[in-house]
């Protein structure tokens, strides 16, 4: 009466034993695989972001946080991809070994393979989920503040000295011999300022000997006070060229009513996941079911792993992991096109992204018959 319990519970610790065993290699396999990956996409996004930060003119207050929230957002893709390499290379490592071929021996197949590594799926399921529904659109929405801010604020903020620059796509042309900045980080002063502009269809030149940007803390406008001054309504060469001279002159760079649509996202990345729950807007169900088909991808992804990290000895070293790379690529970009059908409106809500998932799982299950036909010497 006592052998059979004494022989269940030995069972039962060996499969408590071989999951930790597992678990482990899966564990130290996805660090090692995240920190590569992360180091390069990170790594490009660092100059990728200085380059542009460079090039628009982004304070460099704004700098790390851009790179962060670009950091935040990747996180889920490389998490997804790092989890699937890692259970390849665990898997494939026990086959290679011929530790499997032990365990096959035992009774333990893919079966009891996914179930071992499932504590740490769900558990990354849950993060990624967390990341998707909440930390990814708050990124999101914060960089969008920032980079309206840099838009609509920062390119006067940051004059450079002695040279012609470009704002508003061309709109105006700006030079400053000198410019100082003050204790108010909202003010600047200039000195021999040039301005052109367009004012319906007609060329504005202002000249003034002294300049100063300030904030209207009332309306929240943003000014050039230029001082003792003229602007050119034409060219000098025009006959009807209009000349106006001032001793001071208010040029409005930023309308308040601008300033205050700033602090007001509208984009559908940027909304918050209950506002989109209960939507009606095609874009915003499309944003809704990527956002929550990624950590579904998680567990889908965690059952290929281990389906393709089983290999007979004399298989190819690298195949396995060739294949998930080009299927998780597949996967990710059938999604991104469902999602982008569903907000045109060429699919219905109902089909979605579900469908990619169905198609998906129904390749694991032939997939899963087609190697177990293969293998059945390990099973």
């Amino acid at each position: 009466m006592k052998l059979p319990f004494i022989v269940a519970r030995a069972f039962k610790l060996q499969n408590s034993i071989l999951a930790r065993y597992l678990m482990r290699n899966v564990l130290v396999l996805l660090s090692a695989v995240f920190i590569v990956i992360g180091l390069v996409v990170f790594g490009n996004q660092l100059v990728l972001v200085v380059k542009e930060s460079l090039k628009e003119g982004i304070p460099v207050a704004d700098l790390l946080p851009l790179v962060g929230f670009n950091m935040i957002r990747d996180v889920v893709l490389i998490l997804s991809l790092s989890l699937l390499l890692a259970i390849i290379l665990s898997v494939s490592k026990l086959y290679k070994d011929s530790e499997a071929i032990v365990m096959n021996s035992l009774g333990l197949g893919d079966k009891h393979f996914m179930m071992f590594i499932q504590p740490l799926v769900i558990f990354i399921f849950i993060f990624v989920l967390l990341l998707t529904t909440v930390v990814v659109p708050w990124s999101k929405q914060q960089k969008g503040l920032i980079i309206a801010r840099s838009e609509n604020a920062s390119e006067f903020s940051f004059i450079k000295e002695g040279e012609f620059q470009e704002f508003k796509n061309g709109d105006i042309i700006f030079y400053a011999s000198k410019v100082s900045d003050t204790d108010n980080a909202k003010e600047q002063n200039m000195e021999e300022i040039f301005i052109y502009t367009l004012v319906n269809n007609e060329p504005v030149i202002t000249l003034a000997k002294q300049a100063q940007k300030y904030t209207n803390l009332n309306t929240n406008s943003v000014y050039l006070r230029l001082k003792n001054g003229t602007r050119y309504h034409g060219f000098p060469s025009d006959k009807n060229k209009k000349i106006l001279k001032f001793k001071l002159y208010d040029l409005q760079i930023i309308d308040g009513e601008v300033q205050k649509a700033i602090n007001t996202v509208t984009k559908v990345e940027s909304k918050s996941t209950s506002e989109l729950l209960f939507s009606n807007k095609l874009t915003e169900i499309a944003e809704f079911q990527w956002r929550t088909s990624q950590p579904l991808s998680i567990l889908i992804l965690s059952v290929l792993g281990v389906l393709l990290g089983k290999t007979s000895p004399r298989s190819g070293k690298n195949l396995g992991v060739l294949v998930g790379v080009v299927a998780f690529i597949v996967y990710n970009n059938v999604l991104l096109i469902a999602k982008s059908a569903l907000e045109r409106g060429e699919s219905s809500p109902i089909v979605g992204l579900w469908w990619v998932h169905l198609t998906m799982l129904l390749l694991i299950f032939i997939f899963y018959s087609i190697r177990h036909r293969k293998f059945t010497q390990f099973v």
